[in-house]
């Protein structure tokens, strides 16, 4: 009877004493997150497609590619126009370049600024989570006798479960370590999520960071989402139960001042764009579920767990902005994922907000749920991490023979070299895995962030063995070096080569990975050209003119027979 009217008193789920909100080492933090952003914006070559199309359109404003004159507001590449209408990450990697010393590569050049972009989406969820934490619905019991956590700790701790959440989500590793304007959007996103977080408790630095986070996500290609999550978020914040009316409704009629500003930048340059897709029933349905549960791990379990444990709360979510404020912006990313044709890229905007819901379950997991959670991490990363050693030694030494066998015909051509540094960065993240297995498997006392440092870890050790161990093949078998290498030494040497219906990933790679000046067919400098390079499924619907034009080849990229360049050489009179 006691435990039923303390339960109907207190539907808030989270109660949590001060030992368990012990501080996360902030070295251990940092050199997580660290060991999570470098490994992929080092050493790597642009991929396909958006990776090496985004790099193209930055090359293109540096003007790196002979014969061409940027405009800065509205790129070109191969003579078209960017389809996501993003600017502002083209910007910062075209600064990238110009601003670099003579000799650097261009393509690790502009990998710097990006890598910020992701460190700022860290700090912004982190600094996010910890803002929703401090607000009192989202605080834990207060005990009848003392010992509860107190309320920093508890939003130091929630906000470290938080980061670790986002660090562990199996869709951010590749995408979040491309060059694209995806990536934009995700930071700017999480700093507006920060914004609004931290509106009733740094009201100007809250609003500083908002009149930058909402220019930034509508020149980042996303000008629509920038306007329903601002809009939206004020209207949230607004209605939690401050005291000073007044101070709401003018954060609200700023914000909306903005979002009007934004509309106009956006109309003023251009940059709307819709891209409504019908859907096919049955198979978009499954497509979906495949890519929500996957993308998404492990933090939509513990999103639903928060929203079943709080489930008390949700009637009046409103007033209560830890809950209220991420599933804003998670209904609004999931149906723009849904909307657009299940764009993996779209769904990434809604990282951080699951994070911070995910975060708001670990003060009400049970103590056997987060045993699965660790052993299900420890099996499925462990079988992992262990794959990518199996491999890469089947590759160094031909034991066992059948996984050597595999990457010879999934890549053929690929010739495997030793790399100690590679080595060494891999061999230490493996030991330091095993060393935080032991850790966790230890007697040590409850804190609340235990439960997703394994998942964490995991996702790191797995990602960092790939870009170390798996690096030269991942450049092999996704760059478009070695296609352009085999074009470039059947052309042999030559001042420039005419082009037919490249895509812009192909475009760019031909303009970035070889010496010579690409020349639309049709222009008046393409009589000059004695070879042409086309996209072999457009010269299947339209091939050159036989009189003028002799096929000498058709080059498929070693790892995809769906994509090649056919070679025509002119025909002289």
């Amino acid at each position: 009877m006691h435990a039923i009217f303390f339960f109907v008193i207190h539907p808030n789920p989270a109660i949590v004493a001060q030992h368990a909100v012990r501080r996360l080492p902030r070295l251990a933090l940092w050199l997580c997150c660290l060991a999570y952003v470098l490994p992929g914006f080092i050493g790597r070559d642009p991929w396909k497609r958006e990776d090496m199309v985004s790099f193209g359109f930055m090359a293109s404003l540096a003007e790196l590619f002979s014969g061409h004159t940027a405009n800065w507001l509205k790129p070109l590449l191969m003579g078209q126009a960017d389809p996501g209408a993003a600017l502002l990450p083209y910007w910062l990697g075209a600064w990238a370049i110009q601003l670099a010393p003579a000799g650097m590569p261009p393509d690790a050049v502009v990998r710097i600024p990006f890598a910020g972009l992701l460190m700022v989406t860290m700090v912004a969820t982190w600094f996010g989570v910890y803002a929703l934490a401090r607000n009192p619905s989202a605080q834990p019991i207060a005990f009848a006798f003392g010992g509860e956590a107190k309320p920093l700790d508890y939003a130091r701790a929630m906000a470290d479960g938080g980061l670790l959440a986002l660090i562990a989500c199996l869709g951010l590793a590749r995408l979040a370590h491309e060059t694209t304007p995806a990536l934009a959007q995700l930071s700017f996103t999480a700093a507006l999520f920060f914004s609004l977080a931290n509106l009733a408790i740094y009201r100007r630095t809250a609003l500083a960071v908002m009149a930058l986070a909402l220019p930034g996500l509508v020149l980042s290609g996303a000008p629509s989402t920038a306007l329903m999550l601002g809009a939206g978020g004020a209207l949230v914040m607004a209605l939690q139960n401050r005291n000073d009316l007044r101070v709401r409704m003018l954060d609200v009629g700023l914000i909306l001042l903005m979002c009007l500003a934004c509309a106009l930048l956006a109309d003023t340059w251009g940059l709307w764009r819709w891209r409504l897709q019908p859907h096919q029933g049955l198979q978009d349905f499954r497509r979906m579920a495949n890519l929500f549960v996957w993308f998404l791990w492990p933090a939509w379990p513990l999103a639903a767990w928060t929203l079943w444990r709080w489930r008390w709360q949700l009637s009046q979510v409103w007033q209560h902005p830890h809950l209220a404020l991420p599933l804003w912006f998670l209904a609004v990313t999931l149906v723009s994922t849904v909307l657009t044709g299940l764009s993996d890229r779209a769904l990434l905007l809604a990282l951080p907000a699951l994070a911070s819901l995910a975060a708001f379950a670990l003060p009400t997991l049970e103590r056997s749920v987060s045993a699965l959670v660790d052993w299900f991490t420890l099996v499925f990363f462990s079988v992992c991490a262990l794959t990518i050693w199996v491999v890469w030694l089947s590759m160094q030494t031909g034991w066992p023979a059948q996984p050597a066998a595999n990457v010879a015909r999934l890549a053929p051509g690929f010739a495997f070299s030793f790399s100690a540094p590679a080595f060494a960065v891999a061999a230490l993240a493996s030991l330091a895995w095993i060393g935080l297995v032991r850790w966790r498997a230890g007697r040590h006392r409850a804190a609340l962030w235990k439960s997703l440092v394994l998942p964490a870890g995991g996702a790191t050790l797995c990602w960092l063995l790939l870009m170390t161990l798996w690096l030269p093949l991942l450049n092999f078998g996704r760059g478009y070096a070695p296609l352009v290498s085999q074009v470039s030494g059947l052309i042999g040497p030559a001042d420039c080569v005419n082009t037919q219906a490249l895509t812009l990933s192909q475009g760019a790679a031909f303009g970035f990975h070889s010496p010579y000046r690409l020349i639309a067919m049709g222009s008046p400098k393409a009589a000059a050209c004695p070879w042409l390079i086309a996209d072999h499924l457009a010269v299947a619907q339209q091939a050159p003119p036989a009189a003028q034009w002799l096929e000498r080849a058709t080059v498929f990229r070693p790892t995809d027979d769906g994509e090649a360049i056919v070679v025509y050489e002119r025909i002289h009179p």
